[in-house]
């Protein structure tokens, strides 16, 4: 007998996104070495982490360090104080959520990958596009089939449920990586409408939420009536709270959903068992630090200064005069490549011109393409550089 690999990695591109986008900046700087390169591309944060985090991080150090401070393996599902303090987080979006239906994770994008073993490979998978490249390639890493709904200008990148659409595990992510359009509470409500009547589950990616400043978009599906039965809610302080290299997120999982007599919450917790020892003691005690009053209060100024990145870019593009949608409630400004050129034609025009780094919208998906996303993630004055040399470059 031979041993059968999972065939399905050969279905994969070669390379992740992001690597290629590594890779190209890595080239020019290495035959460029005086040049400053302004990286707008990868999401990745660039203010440290907050007083309160810091200091809860270096009691958790030294209590690993006495008797009677030290922790071994942690609850699989969370720390009991952490779970409760992020269930207390959605009671400020009139959200009731109880901590035994919180699961602490080490990271979104873990858990989006993770949380497919709910499901079986024989359901179908709704992809909104564009869309982050991890729906895709989880899915299709396991076999399961992947339909995709294309979304584009004409509805602002913000597409509703047909009935036309058969599909069982549907992603939605608002604020939108990459095209940061967010649903209103109707437009969400029409899915959360459509998956109860379906019977289908809303796998709902709510890593921007602290990003929304519109009273009529809900930072957490659960403020929909109805999504108790047939959404999973997916969170991370990576932008939240900085913790990109610090990795903790949560996911919450309503006892309410259940499906041919299964319920979804005891399922993920069993799974939990089998599949983790627990987040460590250090990042949690770091993590229960930013649901404080004062990790809340301080997690929003780093927030203000990306919201005011995002904010020199849209001035920059409304100067010049170039489509866009995103950056009001989102780090993500999603604009459209001017004089028709493709994402990866504009990526190496601005990386040759100006050393300006984005992301080709082809990259999440085909109807990205002719599109380019813009971080706001980056340092206050590399941004403002940024800008100046894209009016100056395209100023019409």
């Amino acid at each position: 007998t031979m041993l059968t690999p999972n065939m399905h990695y050969s279905e994969l591109k070669d390379s992740y996104l992001f690597n290629t986008i590594y890779r190209k900046t890595a080239e020019y700087q290495s035959s460029h070495p005086d040049k400053k390169i302004y990286r707008m591309g990868v999401g990745d944060v660039s203010r440290p982490l907050c007083d309160a985090v810091i200091k809860a991080l270096h009691t958790a150090v030294d209590d690993q360090a006495t008797m009677e401070h030290f922790h071994g393996y942690m609850p699989e599902s969370g720390a009991p104080e952490l779970r409760k303090a992020i269930s207390e987080y959605y009671r400020r979006f009139s959200v009731s959520v109880s901590a035994d239906e919180v699961f602490v994770s080490s990271g979104a994008c873990d858990d989006l990958g993770d949380v497919l073993e709910l499901f079986d490979k024989d359901n179908t998978v709704l992809v909104i596009e564009p869309a982050y490249p991890e729906y895709v390639d989880t899915n299709i890493l396991c076999g399961r089939k992947v339909i995709h709904l294309d979304s584009g200008e004409e509805n602002g990148f913000l597409p509703l449920p047909s009935e036309e659409i058969q599909a069982d595990i549907i992603y939605i992510c608002s604020p939108n990586n990459p095209t940061g359009a967010a649903y209103d509470r109707e437009k969400l409500r029409k899915w959360v409408d459509y998956a109860n009547r379906n019977g289908a589950v809303i796998l709902y990616d709510a890593a921007y939420e602290v990003f929304i400043e519109d009273p009529d978009i809900p930072h957490s599906i659960f403020e929909i009536p109805g999504a108790k039965t047939c959404a999973i809610e997916i969170c991370s302080l990576s932008k939240t709270a900085g913790f990109t290299g610090t990795r903790l997120g949560y996911t919450v999982v309503p006892k309410a959903l259940e499906r041919m007599g299964m319920k979804l919450n005891t399922m993920w917790a069993r799974n939990r068992e089998t599949r983790t020892n627990g987040i460590s003691y250090i990042l949690q005690k770091g993590a229960s630090a930013v649901f404080t009053k004062e990790g809340l209060e301080q997690i929003q100024k780093n927030i203000r200064v990306y919201k005011e990145n995002a904010r020199v870019l849209m001035d920059a593009f409304e100067r010049i005069g170039i489509w866009y949608c995103g950056g009001r409630n989102s780090p993500y400004v999603w604009l459209k490549c001017p004089d028709d050129m493709g994402g990866w034609e504009f990526f190496d025009y601005l990386l040759n011109e100006i050393q300006v780094v984005g992301i080709p919208g082809e990259g999440f998906g085909a109807c990205g393409k002719g599109y380019f996303r813009f971080s706001a993630f980056g340092d206050p004055e590399d941004t403002k550089e940024a800008a100046n040399r894209l009016c100056k470059l395209l100023g019409r």
